[in-house]
């Protein structure tokens, strides 16, 4: 298995995943409606504004990109950071991956010099970060207008 840098060429196999993995894994958990929301506002070019102020890592199996997670800034801010686009494709689940996305992401320079760094989880992923000492932002454990739960870590 191989961890590298998103690049543009990327984008349109970073959006497949991203989309399958929410019609499968996503869809077990969440509205209907969210995910039809979700899948989209998810093309290849947002992705690739995306990567545009992040660090967009992939990771990659036989070729094939399996997993995907980014750090970036908090609205600009020096001192805290958000982690954006974690995904791991369905069939890669349960093997590890999600757990080397964020370690590779909490030893990313934005993670590092980071005061707070947030998340902002869909409801499927909630327990994993709870797992991984991250905690719910205000203490409001209910997914927000758009169907997320802002989780932080400091």
């Amino acid at each position: 298995m191989e961890i590298r840098q998103f690049v543009t060429e990327d984008a349109h196999e970073v959006a497949e995943l991203i989309k399958r993995t929410l019609k499968t894994t996503n869809a077990l958990y969440e509205p209907e409606d969210i995910i039809k929301k979700a899948i989209a506002d998810i093309t290849p070019q947002k992705i690739v504004e995306r990567a545009s102020f992040t660090h967009f890592y992939l990771l990659i199996d036989e070729a094939k990109i399996i997993g995907t997670g980014a750090i970036g800034p908090y609205w600009g801010s020096h001192t805290e950071s958000s982690l954006f686009t974690v995904f791991v494709d369905p069939l890669y689940q349960r093997r590890g991956i999600g757990n080397l996305i964020i370690e590779t992401l909490e030893n990313d320079s934005y993670f590092q010099r980071a005061k707070r760094v947030e998340i902002p989880a869909s409801i499927t992923a909630v327990n994993f970060y709870l797992k991984h000492g991250y905690r719910y932002k205000n203490d409001i454990d209910e997914p927000d207008s758009e169907g997320l739960v802002r989780l932080e870590k400091y």
